[in-house]
């Protein structure tokens, strides 16, 4: 299991949010490009870049600091989310080496964006949902939708997306430990990897996550937890890789 660490962008700097909420963040460097290199020091294979100000806007805010980031750390896997709307997004992420692009609002709210996508981009488009009580939300999470996260994730399955990155938006960044079960239930559902996302805390999570490896779960991107050190990420990694 690949354990991801999170580099969440608002204003340049690293931060996170508790429940997707900007105005509830906490800065934890003004140099991304150097906690970058942090987590690649620690032997991340993949960074998990989130332009929150781009989620937000509807296009990106901080293009400039991922393309800092891929071109400072030219050989770890980089994959990118937040205001991801449209093809010459996804095309100029890719011409600056990007691997993965991470459609979030736009796969619900335009279903069809993510098969056209999928098909002119392939191997390179994964599908964000964010999902409460089974409900997925948009708009930076200040939406539940009608749509179960298990059904869309069948569609996009369907559609040719590489993976799905699930985040109990109930837990993240909460440090309150993963919902293995919806997570669990979900990979199940699918034969396309499953990266679970929020509410890492401990060690413990990555044991449970672990557990439900064979279920499809091939990754977990952690955030706060390696920030305030309640995980030690080089550890954690150690500990994902062995299942």
């Amino acid at each position: 299991m690949l354990l991801i660490p999170a580099i969440d962008l608002k204003d340049g700097k690293c931060v996170r949010l508790r429940q997707g909420r900007m105005e509830d963040d906490t800065v934890f460097s003004d140099d991304p490009v150097a906690m970058a290199g942090r987590w690649v020091a620690d032997g991340a294979q993949r960074l998990h870049l989130v332009d929150l100000d781009g989620a937000f806007a509807g296009k990106p805010r901080n293009g400039g600091v991922i393309h800092a980031i891929r071109k400072a750390y030219p050989d770890i896997q980089i994959q990118v989310g937040g205001g991801i709307r449209d093809e010459d997004t996804i095309q100029g992420y890719l011409d600056a080496g990007v691997d993965y692009v991470i459609i979030g609002t736009k796969a619900v709210s335009a279903p069809h964006f993510v098969r056209e996508v999928a098909a002119e981009f392939p191997n390179h488009i994964i599908v964000g949902l964010d999902a409460k009580d089974g409900k997925v939300a948009v708009d930076g999470w200040s939406k539940l939708s009608n749509h179960d996260v298990i059904d869309l994730a069948q569609k996009f399955e369907d559609e040719g997306v590489e993976a799905i990155i699930y985040t109990d938006i109930s837990r993240d960044g909460m440090m309150q430990g993963v919902n293995i079960e919806a997570t669990a239930r979900l990979a199940r559902s699918i034969r396309i990897p499953v990266i679970a996302s929020g509410g890492i805390h401990t060690m413990d999570d990555i044991h449970a996550l672990g557990a439900v490896v064979a279920d499809g779960v091939s990754g977990a991107i952690t955030g706060r937890a390696i920030y305030e050190g309640t995980l030690d990420f080089a550890e954690g990694r150690k500990v994902a890789e062995q299942y």
